[in-house]
Protein backbone atom coordinates (compact mmCIF):
# COMPACT_ATOMS: atom_id res chain seq x y z
CA UNK A 1 0.00 0.00 0.00
CA UNK A 2 1.40 3.41 -0.58
CA UNK A 3 0.08 5.98 1.76
CA UNK A 4 2.00 9.38 2.03
CA UNK A 5 1.81 13.09 3.09
CA UNK A 6 -0.16 14.10 0.45
CA UNK A 7 -3.44 11.00 1.27
CA UNK A 8 -3.39 12.67 4.47
CA UNK A 9 -3.49 16.44 3.89
CA UNK A 10 -6.27 15.46 0.83
CA UNK A 11 -8.24 13.55 3.93
CA UNK A 12 -7.86 16.86 6.23
CA UNK A 13 -9.14 19.14 3.21
CA UNK A 14 -12.45 16.49 2.83
CA UNK A 15 -13.46 16.66 6.83
CA UNK A 16 -12.64 19.88 7.55
CA UNK A 17 -15.74 21.92 8.49
CA UNK A 18 -17.31 18.12 9.70
CA UNK A 19 -15.21 16.67 12.36
CA UNK A 20 -13.52 18.93 15.31
CA UNK A 21 -10.18 20.73 15.21
CA UNK A 22 -9.58 19.71 18.54
CA UNK A 23 -7.87 21.58 21.22
CA UNK A 24 -4.09 20.56 21.96
CA UNK A 25 -3.19 22.40 25.30
CA UNK A 26 -0.40 22.28 27.93
CA UNK A 27 -0.54 20.53 30.96
CA UNK A 28 1.29 22.19 34.23
CA UNK A 29 0.27 19.49 36.40
CA UNK A 30 0.78 16.75 34.63
CA UNK A 31 4.00 17.88 33.00
CA UNK A 32 5.18 18.43 36.43
CA UNK A 33 4.38 15.12 37.30
CA UNK A 34 6.19 12.94 34.29
CA UNK A 35 9.20 15.33 34.23
CA UNK A 36 8.60 16.74 30.63
CA UNK A 37 6.44 19.17 28.93
CA UNK A 38 3.15 17.21 28.29
CA UNK A 39 0.80 18.39 25.33
CA UNK A 40 -2.95 17.06 25.38
CA UNK A 41 -4.70 16.41 22.17
CA UNK A 42 -8.56 16.10 23.11
CA UNK A 43 -10.14 13.89 20.99
CA UNK A 44 -12.31 12.60 23.49
CA UNK A 45 -14.32 16.61 22.49
CA UNK A 46 -15.40 14.73 18.99
CA UNK A 47 -19.08 14.57 18.39
CA UNK A 48 -19.10 11.19 19.47
CA UNK A 49 -15.65 11.53 22.05
CA UNK A 50 -13.19 9.67 19.84
CA UNK A 51 -11.02 10.26 17.05
CA UNK A 52 -12.57 7.32 14.75
CA UNK A 53 -14.90 10.08 12.73
CA UNK A 54 -12.03 11.53 11.17
CA UNK A 55 -11.32 7.78 8.92
CA UNK A 56 -14.70 6.82 9.24
CA UNK A 57 -15.90 10.21 7.52
CA UNK A 58 -12.83 9.92 5.42
CA UNK A 59 -13.85 6.52 3.56
CA UNK A 60 -17.00 7.57 3.37
CA UNK A 61 -16.16 10.60 1.63
CA UNK A 62 -14.25 8.47 -1.50
CA UNK A 63 -17.25 6.38 -2.13
CA UNK A 64 -18.08 6.03 -5.24
CA UNK A 65 -21.79 7.13 -5.98
CA UNK A 66 -23.48 3.67 -6.93
CA UNK A 67 -21.00 2.61 -3.28
CA UNK A 68 -22.99 5.15 -1.10
CA UNK A 69 -26.64 3.81 -2.56
CA UNK A 70 -25.72 0.33 -1.43
CA UNK A 71 -24.66 1.03 1.85
CA UNK A 72 -21.95 0.18 3.95
CA UNK A 73 -21.17 -2.07 6.84
CA UNK A 74 -18.41 -2.24 9.98
CA UNK A 75 -17.72 -4.44 12.80
CA UNK A 76 -17.03 -2.39 15.90
CA UNK A 77 -18.42 -2.97 19.80
CA UNK A 78 -17.51 1.18 20.36
CA UNK A 79 -16.06 4.37 18.69
CA UNK A 80 -16.06 3.24 15.14
CA UNK A 81 -19.68 1.91 15.04
CA UNK A 82 -20.55 5.65 16.42
CA UNK A 83 -18.26 7.96 14.50
CA UNK A 84 -19.49 5.36 11.05
CA UNK A 85 -23.05 5.60 11.96
CA UNK A 86 -23.32 9.10 12.70
CA UNK A 87 -21.44 10.09 9.10
CA UNK A 88 -23.34 7.88 7.67
CA UNK A 89 -26.36 8.73 8.79
CA UNK A 90 -25.35 12.86 8.16
CA UNK A 91 -24.69 11.83 4.44
CA UNK A 92 -27.64 10.12 3.80
CA UNK A 93 -25.62 6.49 3.28
CA UNK A 94 -27.02 3.20 4.32
CA UNK A 95 -24.95 1.46 7.27
CA UNK A 96 -24.82 -1.51 8.92
CA UNK A 97 -23.00 -2.49 12.28
CA UNK A 98 -21.95 -5.50 13.51
CA UNK A 99 -21.66 -5.73 17.45
CA UNK A 100 -20.76 -8.69 19.82
CA UNK A 101 -23.18 -9.96 22.19
CA UNK A 102 -22.26 -8.51 24.93
CA UNK A 103 -22.19 -5.04 24.12
CA UNK A 104 -23.29 -2.40 26.39
CA UNK A 105 -26.89 -1.40 25.97
CA UNK A 106 -26.06 1.74 26.43
CA UNK A 107 -23.30 1.61 23.32
CA UNK A 108 -25.91 -0.28 21.07
CA UNK A 109 -28.60 2.46 21.49
CA UNK A 110 -26.36 5.51 20.35
CA UNK A 111 -25.35 3.49 17.44
CA UNK A 112 -29.07 3.16 16.43
CA UNK A 113 -29.78 6.69 17.26
CA UNK A 114 -27.17 7.55 14.95
CA UNK A 115 -29.27 5.95 11.96
CA UNK A 116 -27.33 2.97 11.76
CA UNK A 117 -28.87 -0.82 11.39
CA UNK A 118 -27.33 -2.52 14.48
CA UNK A 119 -26.68 -6.50 14.00
CA UNK A 120 -25.53 -8.52 17.25
CA UNK A 121 -23.87 -11.64 16.61
CA UNK A 122 -20.75 -13.09 17.87
CA UNK A 123 -19.00 -13.45 21.00
CA UNK A 124 -15.77 -10.88 20.43
CA UNK A 125 -14.44 -8.41 17.16
CA UNK A 126 -13.29 -11.53 15.09
CA UNK A 127 -16.42 -13.47 15.19
CA UNK A 128 -18.17 -9.89 14.37
CA UNK A 129 -15.96 -9.21 11.41
CA UNK A 130 -16.69 -12.96 10.04
CA UNK A 131 -20.47 -11.61 10.09
CA UNK A 132 -19.93 -8.94 8.15
CA UNK A 133 -17.73 -10.58 5.67
CA UNK A 134 -21.01 -12.72 4.85
CA UNK A 135 -23.07 -9.83 5.49
CA UNK A 136 -21.25 -7.54 3.25
CA UNK A 137 -21.18 -10.85 -0.21
CA UNK A 138 -24.99 -11.08 0.57
CA UNK A 139 -26.26 -7.53 0.35
CA UNK A 140 -23.51 -6.32 -2.13
CA UNK A 141 -21.96 -3.65 0.95
CA UNK A 142 -18.85 -1.74 1.29
CA UNK A 143 -16.70 -2.80 4.32
CA UNK A 144 -15.22 0.18 6.34
CA UNK A 145 -13.00 -1.50 8.57
CA UNK A 146 -11.89 0.13 11.68
CA UNK A 147 -8.34 0.50 11.17
CA UNK A 148 -7.16 -1.95 8.03
CA UNK A 149 -8.17 0.80 5.47
CA UNK A 150 -6.18 3.22 3.87
CA UNK A 151 -9.01 6.11 3.77
CA UNK A 152 -9.71 5.01 7.70
CA UNK A 153 -5.46 5.29 8.11
CA UNK A 154 -5.44 8.66 6.08
CA UNK A 155 -8.09 10.53 8.03
CA UNK A 156 -6.71 9.46 11.17
CA UNK A 157 -3.65 10.59 10.32
CA UNK A 158 -4.84 14.10 10.40
CA UNK A 159 -4.76 14.39 14.22
CA UNK A 160 -0.75 14.63 13.90
CA UNK A 161 -1.00 17.24 11.17
CA UNK A 162 -3.18 19.54 13.62
CA UNK A 163 -0.94 18.31 16.63
CA UNK A 164 2.34 19.90 14.71
CA UNK A 165 0.20 22.89 13.45
CA UNK A 166 -0.53 23.71 16.95
CA UNK A 167 2.81 23.51 18.49
CA UNK A 168 5.65 22.60 16.31
CA UNK A 169 8.32 22.24 19.28
CA UNK A 170 7.11 18.85 19.79
CA UNK A 171 9.57 16.14 19.50
CA UNK A 172 7.97 13.31 20.61
CA UNK A 173 4.40 11.73 19.62
CA UNK A 174 2.76 9.25 22.48
CA UNK A 175 -0.20 7.21 20.92
CA UNK A 176 -2.56 4.27 21.84
CA UNK A 177 -1.89 1.34 19.58
CA UNK A 178 -5.05 -1.19 19.37
CA UNK A 179 -5.51 -2.23 15.54
CA UNK A 180 -2.41 0.48 14.70
CA UNK A 181 -4.73 2.68 11.73
CA UNK A 182 -4.08 5.79 14.50
CA UNK A 183 -0.63 5.55 14.86
CA UNK A 184 -0.16 4.43 11.26
CA UNK A 185 -1.56 7.34 10.20
CA UNK A 186 0.31 9.94 12.98
CA UNK A 187 3.60 8.17 11.70
CA UNK A 188 3.20 8.72 8.13
CA UNK A 189 2.01 12.46 8.71
CA UNK A 190 4.68 13.22 11.56
CA UNK A 191 7.83 11.84 9.49
CA UNK A 192 7.00 13.16 6.42
CA UNK A 193 6.77 16.96 8.08
CA UNK A 194 9.54 16.47 10.83
CA UNK A 195 11.43 13.30 10.11
CA UNK A 196 13.41 13.29 13.83
CA UNK A 197 10.52 13.03 15.90
CA UNK A 198 10.02 10.35 17.99
CA UNK A 199 6.98 7.99 18.10
CA UNK A 200 5.71 5.69 20.96
CA UNK A 201 3.06 3.88 20.90
CA UNK A 202 1.14 2.51 24.22
CA UNK A 203 -0.50 -0.95 24.05
CA UNK A 204 -2.21 -2.36 27.50
CA UNK A 205 0.02 -5.39 29.45
CA UNK A 206 -3.14 -7.82 28.47
CA UNK A 207 -3.40 -6.59 25.00
CA UNK A 208 0.41 -6.77 23.68
CA UNK A 209 -0.41 -6.93 20.24
CA UNK A 210 0.90 -10.48 19.35
CA UNK A 211 -2.17 -12.75 19.36
CA UNK A 212 -1.94 -13.69 23.30
CA UNK A 213 -3.93 -11.00 24.18
CA UNK A 214 -7.05 -12.17 26.84
CA UNK A 215 -8.17 -10.58 30.22
CA UNK A 216 -10.93 -7.90 30.84
CA UNK A 217 -8.83 -4.12 30.57
CA UNK A 218 -10.80 -1.09 30.85
CA UNK A 219 -8.71 -0.16 27.31
CA UNK A 220 -11.34 -2.32 25.67
CA UNK A 221 -10.60 0.27 22.82
CA UNK A 222 -7.20 -0.98 22.57
CA UNK A 223 -7.77 -4.53 23.52
CA UNK A 224 -6.75 -5.83 19.98
CA UNK A 225 -5.06 -9.47 19.70
CA UNK A 226 -3.57 -8.87 16.50
CA UNK A 227 -3.09 -5.59 14.49
CA UNK A 228 -4.22 -5.29 10.36
CA UNK A 229 -2.37 -6.71 7.34
CA UNK A 230 -2.07 -2.92 6.43
CA UNK A 231 -1.26 -1.12 9.80
CA UNK A 232 1.46 -3.38 11.33
CA UNK A 233 4.08 -3.10 8.81
CA UNK A 234 3.52 0.29 8.64
CA UNK A 235 4.00 -0.01 12.66
CA UNK A 236 6.97 -1.85 12.49
CA UNK A 237 8.55 0.49 10.29
CA UNK A 238 7.39 3.68 11.38
CA UNK A 239 7.66 3.61 15.23
CA UNK A 240 10.20 3.56 17.61
CA UNK A 241 8.91 1.77 20.61
CA UNK A 242 6.07 0.16 22.03
CA UNK A 243 5.10 0.25 25.67
CA UNK A 244 3.18 -1.75 28.01
CA UNK A 245 0.59 -0.41 30.98
CA UNK A 246 -1.06 -2.54 33.34
CA UNK A 247 -4.38 -2.10 34.85
CA UNK A 248 -3.35 0.23 38.11
CA UNK A 249 -1.59 2.81 35.71
CA UNK A 250 -4.67 3.00 33.20
CA UNK A 251 -6.85 3.49 36.10
CA UNK A 252 -4.59 5.83 37.81
CA UNK A 253 -4.70 7.77 34.53
CA UNK A 254 -8.24 8.34 33.83
CA UNK A 255 -8.62 9.58 37.19
CA UNK A 256 -5.90 11.79 36.85
CA UNK A 257 -6.94 13.19 33.50
CA UNK A 258 -10.51 13.84 35.52
CA UNK A 259 -8.83 15.37 38.35
CA UNK A 260 -6.45 17.30 37.02
CA UNK A 261 -7.48 18.46 33.42
CA UNK A 262 -11.70 17.95 34.21
CA UNK A 263 -12.01 16.08 30.95
CA UNK A 264 -13.14 12.19 30.52
CA UNK A 265 -11.28 9.76 29.23
CA UNK A 266 -11.85 6.55 28.81
CA UNK A 267 -9.24 3.39 29.33
CA UNK A 268 -7.60 3.76 25.87
CA UNK A 269 -7.99 7.68 25.87
CA UNK A 270 -5.76 7.50 29.50
CA UNK A 271 -3.14 5.22 27.79
CA UNK A 272 -0.50 7.64 26.68
CA UNK A 273 -0.81 8.92 30.08
CA UNK A 274 -0.77 6.07 31.72
CA UNK A 275 2.37 5.65 29.62
CA UNK A 276 4.11 8.70 30.66
CA UNK A 277 3.81 7.94 34.39
CA UNK A 278 4.62 4.32 34.22
CA UNK A 279 8.06 4.87 31.81
CA UNK A 280 9.26 8.39 33.08
CA UNK A 281 12.62 7.86 31.76
CA UNK A 282 11.59 7.69 27.94
CA UNK A 283 10.32 11.00 28.38
CA UNK A 284 12.18 12.70 30.22
CA UNK A 285 12.65 16.23 29.68
CA UNK A 286 11.06 16.05 26.20
CA UNK A 287 8.25 17.76 25.00
CA UNK A 288 5.25 14.91 24.18
CA UNK A 289 2.45 15.03 22.10
CA UNK A 290 -0.35 12.76 24.11
CA UNK A 291 -3.33 11.52 21.84
CA UNK A 292 -6.10 11.16 24.66
CA UNK A 293 -8.21 9.32 21.95
CA UNK A 294 -11.74 9.00 23.31
CA UNK A 295 -13.98 9.52 25.95
CA UNK A 296 -16.72 6.86 25.60
CA UNK A 297 -16.66 5.29 29.49
CA UNK A 298 -19.32 3.86 31.13
CA UNK A 299 -20.37 5.81 33.88
CA UNK A 300 -20.44 3.30 36.67
CA UNK A 301 -16.61 2.15 35.49
CA UNK A 302 -15.56 5.92 35.59
CA UNK A 303 -17.28 6.53 38.87
CA UNK A 304 -15.48 2.67 40.71
CA UNK A 305 -12.27 3.62 38.90
CA UNK A 306 -12.07 7.93 40.58
CA UNK A 307 -12.97 6.06 43.73
CA UNK A 308 -10.53 3.09 43.44
CA UNK A 309 -7.57 5.60 43.32
CA UNK A 310 -8.81 7.62 46.03
CA UNK A 311 -7.83 4.65 47.97
CA UNK A 312 -4.68 3.89 46.01
CA UNK A 313 -3.55 7.67 47.13
CA UNK A 314 -4.64 6.93 50.87
CA UNK A 315 -7.96 9.06 50.49
CA UNK A 316 -9.85 6.85 51.64
CA UNK A 317 -9.40 3.91 54.11
CA UNK A 318 -10.62 1.03 56.11
CA UNK A 319 -10.32 1.45 59.82
CA UNK A 320 -11.44 -1.88 62.04
CA UNK A 321 -11.47 -1.58 65.45
CA UNK A 322 -13.04 -4.40 68.10
CA UNK A 323 -14.90 -2.42 70.80
CA UNK A 324 -17.10 -3.54 73.83
CA UNK A 325 -20.95 -4.31 72.82
CA UNK A 326 -21.89 -1.04 74.51
CA UNK A 327 -23.77 1.84 74.48
CA UNK A 328 -21.29 4.87 73.41
CA UNK A 329 -18.33 2.51 71.74
CA UNK A 330 -19.59 3.59 68.38
CA UNK A 331 -19.90 7.10 69.24
CA UNK A 332 -16.23 6.98 71.03
CA UNK A 333 -14.33 5.85 68.02
CA UNK A 334 -16.23 8.25 65.61
CA UNK A 335 -15.46 11.40 68.36
CA UNK A 336 -11.86 10.22 67.60
CA UNK A 337 -11.69 10.30 64.11
CA UNK A 338 -13.42 13.14 63.50
CA UNK A 339 -11.11 14.99 66.11
CA UNK A 340 -8.51 13.78 64.07
CA UNK A 341 -10.30 15.69 60.94
CA UNK A 342 -11.06 12.13 59.51
CA UNK A 343 -14.73 11.83 57.47
CA UNK A 344 -16.28 9.08 58.06
CA UNK A 345 -18.47 7.86 55.15
CA UNK A 346 -19.48 4.06 56.01
CA UNK A 347 -20.01 2.31 59.58
CA UNK A 348 -20.60 -1.17 59.15
CA UNK A 349 -20.67 -3.50 63.01
CA UNK A 350 -20.26 -7.03 62.83
CA UNK A 351 -21.61 -8.88 65.89
CA UNK A 352 -22.58 -12.31 64.39
CA UNK A 353 -19.97 -13.33 61.99
CA UNK A 354 -17.19 -12.43 63.69
CA UNK A 355 -14.02 -14.30 65.90
CA UNK A 356 -14.46 -12.24 68.58
CA UNK A 357 -15.88 -12.46 72.03
CA UNK A 358 -20.03 -12.49 72.25
CA UNK A 359 -19.13 -9.18 74.62
CA UNK A 360 -17.64 -7.46 71.55
CA UNK A 361 -18.31 -6.36 68.20
CA UNK A 362 -16.03 -5.49 64.98
CA UNK A 363 -16.91 -1.93 64.15
CA UNK A 364 -15.44 -1.05 59.90
CA UNK A 365 -15.08 2.73 59.32
CA UNK A 366 -14.43 3.56 55.43
CA UNK A 367 -12.92 6.74 56.17
CA UNK A 368 -11.94 9.79 53.78
CA UNK A 369 -8.48 11.64 54.75
CA UNK A 370 -6.63 14.22 52.73
CA UNK A 371 -3.66 12.05 51.71
CA UNK A 372 -1.25 8.92 52.91
CA UNK A 373 0.11 11.42 55.70
CA UNK A 374 -3.12 12.10 56.63
CA UNK A 375 -4.43 8.99 57.43
CA UNK A 376 -0.88 7.92 59.15
CA UNK A 377 -1.80 11.34 61.33
CA UNK A 378 -4.96 9.30 61.80
CA UNK A 379 -3.73 6.05 63.20
CA UNK A 380 -1.42 7.74 65.41
CA UNK A 381 -4.10 9.67 66.89
CA UNK A 382 -6.04 6.77 67.83
CA UNK A 383 -3.30 4.80 69.51
CA UNK A 384 -2.86 7.47 71.75
CA UNK A 385 -6.49 7.71 72.62
CA UNK A 386 -6.47 3.82 73.79
CA UNK A 387 -8.30 2.69 70.43
CA UNK A 388 -6.46 -0.06 68.90
CA UNK A 389 -7.59 -0.45 65.11
CA UNK A 390 -6.21 -1.85 61.68
CA UNK A 391 -5.86 0.10 58.32
CA UNK A 392 -6.17 -1.51 55.62
CA UNK A 393 -5.34 0.37 52.25
CA UNK A 394 -5.32 -2.23 50.00
CA UNK A 395 -8.55 -4.20 48.30
CA UNK A 396 -7.32 -2.66 45.23
CA UNK A 397 -4.59 -4.22 42.61
CA UNK A 398 -1.76 -1.33 42.86
CA UNK A 399 -2.53 -0.22 46.52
Amino acid sequence: MSLGLADIQAAAERIDGHVVATPCLKSETLSALAGASLWLKFENLQFTASFKERGALNRLLSLSQDERQRGVIAASAGNHAQGLARHAGRLGIPATIVMPEGTPFTKVANTRKLGAEVVQSGADFDACAAVMRTMAAERNLTIVHAFDDAGVIAGQGTVALEMLAAVPGLDTLVVPIGGGGLISGMAIAARALKPGIRIIGVRSALYPGDGRGSGSTIADGIAVKVPGAITSPLVAQLVDEILLVDEAALEHAVALLAEVEKTVAEGAGAAALAAMLSHPAHFASRTCGLVISGGNIDTRLLASILLRNLVREGRIVRVRTDVADAPGSLARVSAAIAAAGGNVIEVQHQRLFGTHAARTTEIEFTVETIDRAHAERLRTDLVARGIMADFDEAGVPGA
